[in-house]
């Protein structure tokens, strides 16, 4: 394992009991950018700990540049989850920020997270979510989605205090929750998922603070946005298989679940079966039934995007947004059919080159 010591933390800046952990496996072209962010925050982490999960290019030269400590496992575990899993030895503040290698952050996004840790049940804090890059067919797709998603069902969510994911990109736990809990799960593709619904069945609570945001490079062409969707999908329906009991005794996530499960099967052979067929035999008035919604889409949309000062942006990118609406239906029923007809579970973790091979076949 090589290791290489952080620099000292400027004193000018107040500092928290925080460890950042930055999984990183061939991110060369934007951990910089990462690194440089979480250096510029208002509050200040402890430690900053990239893990170098065997990369092949210089992402580990460039973070020892910067000053921040940089642990090598022993061989490449394949998913963040391993990366994490073996940065959890090394942290030994009460709380750690998990966050990706291509995120990036607004200056008081951690302090504005930190805030949350102030009600002792609370073991996981996630913030709001902006795509950092914004030009390509799916990267507009994706600013509208999470627009939406975070403009209003996350603030549903949250209304509840039930988040139904405390983000996988950028959030803030209790070392001790992490430890409790063995890390982050390898049984499924969405250990992001996994850890924020077993904290619900513990008893314990999920914030998200919308003022703290983070800004991801989300995939700029269909080959990786599906990648992500096929991951994404499998995830969701492998944790509902995994925690099908323990969703029962949670009543808010066990009604989103249920609905979720609804949108993702029955509305999404209606959406993306039903209305051609009817449309063809009966009247091409039913194609209406593909933006009917639209105005639920448009308004939590609009709001935000004209709080961000970026009307034009988000209203150019709403077809975008149908398109991955329909890709994201068809992945998902794929996903149904391989997991619960075919049993053929998906274990292997895929981002860009990236392969593992996970334990959730075995559950």
């Amino acid at each position: 394992m090589v290791e290489a010591s952080s620099t000292v933390l400027e004193s000018s800046v107040t500092s928290c009991p925080v460890t950042v952990i930055v999984p990183a496996y061939n991110e060369a072209d934007c951990i910089a950018d990462t690194v440089n962010s979480l250096l510029k925050q208002s509050l200040m982490p402890e430690k900053i700990i990239v893990i170098d999960d065997g990369s092949t290019d210089n992402t580990a030269e460039i973070c020892i540049a910067l000053g921040v400590t940089v642990i090598t496992p022993p061989q490449n575990t394949g998913s963040k989850a391993g990366a994490q899993n073996h940065a959890l030895t090394h942290i030994n503040t009460e709380y750690t920020l998990a966050i990706d290698a291509d995120t990036t952050l607004k200056e008081d996004a951690l302090e504005k997270l930190f805030s949350a840790m102030g009600d002792p049940d609370v073991v996981a804090a996630c913030g709001f979510v902006i795509p950092q890059k914004v030009s390509t067919l799916w990267e507009r797709g994706r600013y509208v989605e999470y627009l939406m998603a975070f403009t209003f069902y996350k603030e549903v969510q949250e209304y509840y205090e039930k988040p139904l994911i405390s983000s996988g990109c950028f959030s803030l736990f209790r070392t001790e929750y992490l430890q409790q809990i063995n890390g982050w799960s390898l049984q499924t593709m969405a250990e992001d998922m996994d850890l924020t619904w077993t904290a619900y069945q513990l008893g314990k609570k999920v914030r998200f603070i919308p003022k703290a945001i983070c800004y991801p490079i989300e995939p700029h062409n269909f080959h990786f946005m599906r990648k992500q969707l096929k991951r994404w999908a499998h995830g969701f329906i492998q944790n509902v298989r995994l925690h099908r009991k323990g969703l029962l005794q949670v009543p808010f996530l066990r009604s989103v679940v249920t609905v979720m499960c609804w949108d993702a099967s029955i509305a999404s052979i209606f959406y993306l079966i039903a209305l051609p067929i009817l449309a063809l035999v009966v009247s091409p008035a039913f194609l209406l039934g593909y933006i009917i919604d639209l105005p639920m889409i448009l308004v939590p949309t609009l709001v935000k995007a004209y709080s961000r000062g970026e009307t034009w942006k988000a209203l150019a990118s709403i077809p975008a947004f149908l398109v991955l609406r329909v890709v994201n239906s068809a992945i998902f029923l794929e996903a149904i059919f391989n997991e619960f007809i075919l049993k053929n579970t998906l274990t292997t973790y895929e981002k860009g080159c990236l392969l593992y091979t996970s334990d959730a076949a075995d559950e």
